[in-house]
Order: structure tokens, then sequence, then C-alpha cells
């Protein structure tokens, strides 16, 4: 075959898979409908209270594992992340007040300052991995294409974060599952598009709210892999979610001490 020949073949096949994916395209509407979706599946109007299993891997190695309780009160953006294990982190604790976040260390007895890139407990967790979805809020969408990953058909999207939001990252790509319109994977990069973690959702739990008068879609397990530190990574393991109504002073400083007296 004569290389002009088999270039002219190349664009012929090129030209159908873009008019391919271009009829399957999702439209602005479209787009902007499954992005808010997706917040809405994991939002509760009301309350949430989770235990959570944090563990830390360096190139196949586990260094640290803890326990916590994860406490959320979507309708005011109020989240908290209390130690309960091991018994040298107990009472160690995370707030988020008025888009500020503090850490507390109970053996120094003071309060720290933290940003939202900051890693939970030295992992590659990060706080926006336990609490609601804002995307739609954060982000402008972009579709990219309809793709497969493993045996699921996936919505591939990038989002870029707006000039007013205050984000970790600037840029993510979401991998949406077409059936269950769960996310199966997340993508997150710099300004530079330089990669620095890769999110992989393995299955979601469905409860359902009171408060919300309708389900709410609870990840089981979050597998977190460091891009930039190669062979490290995080395993996120969310069990005995609760959707009750919490204590209406658990999300302040006292009370957050008052777990390490």
């Amino acid at each position: 075959m004569s290389f002009h020949l088999y270039k002219k073949l190349f664009l012929l096949a090129a030209a159908s898979l873009y008019s391919s994916s271009a009829a399957f395209a999702l439209s602005d509407a479209e787009l902007k409908k499954l992005v808010s979706e997706v917040d809405d599946r994991q939002r509760n109007s009301g309350d949430y209270k989770s235990v959570v299993f944090i563990e830390q891997s360096e190139k196949g190695k586990v260094t640290q594992a803890f326990e916590a309780t994860v406490f959320r009160r979507d309708e005011d953006d109020k989240w908290m992340l209390l130690f309960t294990k091991p018994k040298s982190e107990t009472g160690k604790g995370y707030l988020r007040l008025d888009k500020n976040l503090f850490l507390y260390e109970p053996a120094l007895g003071k309060w720290e300052r933290r940003t939202d890139r900051s890693g939970i407990g030295g992992t590659n967790s990060r706080r926006q991995d336990f609490d609601e979805s804002r995307l739609s809020e954060e982000y402008t969408s972009k579709f990219i294409a309809d793709e497969k990953l493993g045996k699921f058909e996936v919505h591939h999207i990038a989002l870029t974060a707006k000039s007013e939001a205050d984000v970790a990252s600037p840029i993510l790509h979401l991998w949406v599952d077409k059936e269950s319109r769960n996310i199966l994977k997340r993508q997150e990069k710099s300004l530079s598009d330089k990669l620095l973690r890769t999110l992989y959702y393995p299955g979601w739990d469905k409860k359902f709210s009171k408060s919300k008068g309708a389900d709410v879609y609870i990840p089981k397990q979050i597998r977190i892999v460091d891009e930039v530190e190669k062979g490290n990574g995080t395993t996120v393991v969310l069990r005995e979610s609760n959707l009750d109504p919490l204590p209406a002073n658990i999300f302040t400083k006292a009370w957050l001490e008052s777990q390490s007296r």
C-alpha cells in the first residue's frame, strides 16, 4: 500500500470516528444537567455522618492507617472529620468554618489553618473527598467523548475551575457511568495540565434521605493514586453512613475540643 493511499484511508477513518463521536456528543444543556445530577446524587439537604477507614501506602507498603468519623451539614456547607483510631490520633480533627479549614491538635491544644490541598492526616486524601459535590457551582464543563472504561459505557467530561472558585484542583476529568450516573474515575490536574491524582470509585451505596425526600449516593470506597510520588496512594473505605439529624452545636471548635478530654 502506497503512503498516499494509507494516508487517505487514515484520514477517512479519523473523519468517520469524529463524526460518530460528534453525533453522540452531549449538548450544552445535557452536559449541564449531567453535572448537576452528579452533584445532586451525592448531596443531602440535611445532615450526614459516616465512619471512614483511611490507609496510606508507599511503594506497596502500608505506612499509616486511621479510623475517623466524618460529619456534614450540607445545607450550611459545614464539615468535620474526627480521628478515633489509633489512640495516638484520637481527638485530632479537621473543621471547616466559613470556607476555612482548620486542624486541631489535642496534644498541643491549638488550631492551625489548612488549605484544601492539604492531605488529611498526611495521606493523599483531601477534605473534598469526604464532602458534598459542588462541581456545577465551582467549575465550567466540556464534553470530551463517550468512551469505554472497562466494561462500563461512560461520559468523559472535563471541568475547569471558575475564576472565583477556591478549589484544590483547577482542572478535573470525570468518567461518569452512563447507566448509573455515578462517577467511576476522576483525574485532577494543575493549571499546566500536570496530572496530580487519579481517583477510582469501585462502588456506591444508596440511602434514602428523609430530609431530602430522595436517595443519596455515597461511595463505598475511594482508591487514590498519587501521580506525583509514584507508588504512593490511599484507600478510603466508608461505612455506617447515617443521614439522621446531628446535634445543633456539633460544628464548633468547642465541640471538637471536648472529644479529646
